[in-house]
């Protein structure tokens, strides 16, 4: 499936604003456990399956057909139409399929997320869809995600690329000291490469301190991380590395080095802050840091902050995870198991956050378009910082690496992975056919 995904998605999204509720919501109530019992017959029944779909794939109208299905459950869902609600899930779940096209399975985690918005969270029902991966498993699909697709090392390339760049610049004044903050060091995969950039560009007469305070959810992770990372730095020539692991929230000072240069790392945190203000802090409180560089990447949206609510925040994410559950289907093999936990145990944990607790903070930011995050910098006192021709010639490299993934060339437009220029150069993003899927950036204080 290449165009008729996005075309269905577009068509929709014209007509959302008919499907929005003007009524106040109804007192909220479970289906009753019959009806339970009927959607979660219906859901095993799709999980058996699994394999055992038709191979061959839905034709454009059925495609068309179960995004509007999922919008009419998404309506109902919002109005608290039980009724409704009940029966299109039971109906999704008889055409979605976990092994299917793209736009069958992305279907199977937004019908979970939104029977899952049904229920209380205090039902045993609510816990079944809910349950997390274990750590295991949500690291297994990251790395599987991160070895199949360029998504997430695009994100780590380019920002790493801005941080080089900024230390060379300052090495006459920073006596050869990086220090790195990390708002959010998942698992630490961006940072092998840079590690080895540096000690590439070390000598035994110019070392290289480099010193990374990462935050990050447990501290059980944190030492992981700090484990694979010192492993890694250990076999590098002339390189002195250290790593402070803190967790997420933690208001203690950051020590930094004399002179150092400081390059804070926010790839894919931002969006995940609770509402603008938020966001606004976290901004002040790096500008204390006096950093050098601020490299900022982020999942970019088609729409505004989604003003019309629900429906038009449910959209918005459909749009981005069927992009990105059509990329994958070109990245791996139709029966690749690994596809299959990376859409289970990351892409569709993802989903199912997005649906069960949006309302619960105000999450506009989740999909934004580039200028709205230039907006938010330059409010807070940044300005953006051109992308020089290194990081624009190693995103087409990284695509061409990713040979197993079809490209955009000079000749063709809307296929394929793709990198864009944007922002008279200040600006690079990675697109799946017409979309801009993540865009990188990189900021100075103003002042």
């Amino acid at each position: 499936m290449q165009g008729e995904m996005g075309e269905d998605l577009l068509s929709l999204r014209l007509s959302v604003g008919r499907f929005e509720p003007t009524k106040k919501r109804k007192r909220i109530e479970e289906p009753n456990e019959k009806n339970l019992m009927l959607l979660l017959q219906a859901r095993e029944r799709m999980i058996r399956l699994q394999g055992s779909c038709n191979r061959h794939g839905l034709g454009d109208d059925q495609g068309f057909q179960l995004v509007r299905l999922l919008l009419i459950c998404a309506t109902a869902v919002d109005r608290r139409d039980l009724t409704s609600s009940t029966d299109s899930l039971r109906q999704l779940y008889r055409l979605a399929s976990l092994s299917g096209d793209p736009i069958q399975r992305v279907t199977a985690y937004f019908a979970d997320g939104l029977m899952a918005k049904l229920m209380t969270k205090n039902s045993s029902f609510y816990t079944t869809i809910m349950a997390d991966p274990s750590p295991e498993e949500e690291f297994s699909a990251f790395t599987a995600l991160y070895r199949a697709s360029p998504y997430y090392q695009f994100a780590h390339f380019t920002a790493n690329q801005a941080i080089i760049e900024a230390f060379s610049e300052a090495e006459q004044s920073n006596g050869g000291c990086l220090h790195v903050v990390d708002f959010d060091v998942s698992y630490g995969l961006q940072w092998p490469s840079l590690i080895q950039s540096l000690s590439d560009k070390a000598t035994a007469l110019k070392p290289i301190s480099l010193r990374i305070t990462g935050f990050g959810r447990s501290a059980e992770e944190l030492r992981d991380t700090e484990t694979r990372l010192s492993s890694f730095a250990d076999g590098c020539r002339n390189l002195l590395f250290e790593f402070e692991g803190r967790l997420t929230g933690e208001k203690q000072e950051i020590q930094m080095k004399k002179n150092a240069t400081v390059a804070v790392n926010l790839v894919f945190y931002l969006h995940t802050l609770k509402n603008y203000s938020q966001i606004c802090t976290t901004l002040f409180q790096i500008q204390a840091l006096n950093p050098s560089i601020v490299a900022l990447v982020e999942k970019e949206g088609n729409g505004g902050c989604a003003p019309g609510g629900f429906l038009s925040r449910f959209m918005e994410s459909l749009h981005y995870f069927a992009a990105m559950f059509d990329s994958l289907d070109d990245c791996l093999h139709s029966k690749n198991r690994e596809r299959l936990r990376i859409e289970k145990n990351h892409l569709g944990r993802e989903i199912r956050s997005d649906v069960v607790f949006d309302g619960e903070s105000e999450k506009g930011f989740r999909y934004q378009r580039l200028d709205a995050w230039k907006t938010a910098m330059e409010r807070n006192g940044f300005k953006g910082v051109g992308m020089s021709s290194m990081s624009v010639i190693q995103a087409k490299l990284l695509l061409k690496i990713k040979s197993h993934c079809s490209a955009v060339d000079d000749h063709r437009t809307g296929t394929g992975f793709g990198i864009s220029e944007r922002d008279e150069g200040k600006a690079i993003s990675l697109g799946w056919q017409d979309r801009h899927l993540i865009t990188a950036t990189a900021w100075r204080p103003a002042y």
